[in-house]
């Protein structure tokens, strides 16, 4: 599940090209949401960049099948991507209305059977195919065949057992799919009839399931047509409220004034609160991540710095997403985001047939930055919660590693120093099984926890350490994670 999650921010990471794109386009081309002709050369270009944006959008599932494949295949090898697009490719012609048609001719025309196989192509299938392309490849890429099999042998034999595979999932499917979809369409269509409630409803549990990383199971509900809904894909689509049966934006909305200013609001309190010797260092950690999430609307450096040291505090931060939802929703301020509910995607969103009311970000951003700092310092105080800057004093740097605590700005500045003082952390290189990253956090399994020096991988540069299973470890250290992930494989393999 872990490895899924991050899988799943691979293609989603593809997606603010097509809000630069989308969002020149309608600017350039406004003929494209008015009607009418597109005539001159203005025009013309803005009308090729929507379409260019377009592409990811019309065919967002398979950017699901080989993100995935490939980002839960060992190494993150490309012959994972390639089993699961074989994968990708049988399911959805075993399983389009056609063939069901052939194989069942006495199923009813409008059946809730044949709406089900209708929206095969979907994120849920593209990450199930994506996930049987890279199983098999980690499984059968070293598989040796006999002499006159030979040259099937190895990473050639994992899409056979890829299709293979398919062919028995899709069976499967063909019994189990209609329940699926039966259930999530229960869900998605229950949670939209509750309108304004429905979409904080939805934000509430989105960032309340963040911890487990099954939000993205939630997401893809909602964000993608998956069941027909599709709130993110309908409006980069260039689409309109009109077009759908909901309000267009409305379980996007929410997040922009929450990341843009209340984590910053967040933040703010977490440094006021903390104890003065240690406000210095929790600003470090808190206002760093506030200003991610405000550019970006990537939140986990500021969620995991603190969501497992005062869990009833994070418990609150969820409530507040799912409050200030409703309020932004009931106020008619409606924006898209590609990747997240950042700045970047507020600007290139607003030009869009769905955006409205985009200036009402500036009293529900100020309200939020209130109600967030509001909320925090008095919890934080009057419960004597534990954040960033009040630990107890026996989880702070300890004399034998206050060396590395002053060389950490330098390591900051190294990416290569950095990963030598967290392998240091990790207790050596033979302590660690295997090392991977999100877009924020080192994932490492490692073999002796005991080993692991928490206040050594802080003076490292880590903002947080988080423990989820018995030789799981996640070292939280940023939108730069990639360049230490990458330093610490080479030190790893020495």
């Amino acid at each position: 599940m872990k490895k899924l999650g991050k899988s799943l921010l691979l293609p989603v990471s593809c997606m603010p090209i097509c809000a630069l794109l989308m969002g020149i386009g309608y600017c350039l081309c406004p003929a494209a949401i008015q009607g009418g002709e597109v005539s001159g050369i203005v025009a013309g270009i803005g009308y090729f960049l929507i379409r260019a944006g377009g592409a990811l959008i019309d065919h967002i599932a398979w950017l699901f099948v080989i993100g995935v494949g490939i980002g839960m295949s060992e190494d993150n090898d490309g012959t994972g991507g390639l089993a699961a697009l074989v994968s990708w490719l049988m399911m959805i012609t075993l399983l389009n209305v056609d063939t069901i048609k052939t194989l069942f001719p006495n199923i009813p025309e409008n059946s809730s059977q044949l709406l089900a196989f209708s929206k095969i192509e979907n994120p849920f299938i593209g990450i199930l195919a994506g996930i049987i392309g890279a199983t098999c490849y980690n499984r059968f890429h070293k598989t040796k065949l006999p002499d006159w099999l030979a040259f099937f042998s190895g990473k050639r034999a994992v899409a056979i057992v890829a299709g293979v595979c398919s062919i028995v999932l899709s069976f499967i499917l063909l019994l189990v799919w209609p329940l699926v979809f039966t259930g999530l369409t229960a869900l998605g269509h229950g949670i939209e009839k509750l309108g304004p409630a429905g979409a904080g409803l939805y934000v509430f549990l989105n960032r309340l399931l963040i911890p487990f990383g099954l939000h993205h199971a939630l997401n893809n509900v909602f964000w993608f047509d998956t069941i027909g809904l599709g709130d993110l894909t309908h409006y980069w689509a260039g689409e309109t409220s009109a077009d759908v049966s909901w309000s267009l934006g409305m379980y996007m909305s929410g997040f922009f004034p929450c990341m843009m200013f209340g984590v910053p609001g967040a933040a703010l309190a977490i440094v006021k609160s903390a104890k003065p010797e240690k406000r210095k260092a929790a600003m470090g950690i808190l206002l760093s991540g506030a200003l991610c999430s405000f550019v970006c609307g990537i939140t986990e450096p500021f969620e995991f710095s603190f969501m497992f040291l005062s869990p009833v505090l994070y418990v609150a931060y969820s409530a507040l997403y799912g409050i200030i939802t409703f309020i932004t929703v009931i106020s008619g301020f409606r924006a898209g985001f590609s990747f997240s509910g950042g700045i970047i995607d507020l600007v290139f969103s607003a030009s869009l047939p769905a955006a409205a009311k985009t200036w009402l970000i500036i009293p529900l951003g100020l309200m939020s930055f209130v109600v967030f700092y509001a909320v925090f310092r008095v919890m934080i105080v009057k419960m004597d919660l534990k954040t960033p800057g009040r630990e107890d004093d026996d989880n702070e740097v300890t004399p034998q590693t206050s060396v590395s605590a002053g060389k950490a700005g330098k390591r900051d500045k190294d990416f290569a120093e950095m990963a030598e003082a967290i392998l240091l952390g990790l207790g050596g290189a033979e302590n660690i099984l295997s090392i991977d990253n999100c877009i924020t956090r080192l994932r490492l399994e490692i073999k002796d926890m005991s080993l692991v020096d928490d206040a050594a991988l802080r003076a490292a540069g880590a903002k947080g350490v988080v423990r989820p299973g018995k030789n799981s470890l996640q070292v939280v250290i940023g939108t730069s994670v990639q360049f230490v992930a990458d330093e610490l494989k080479i030190l790893y393999k020495k």
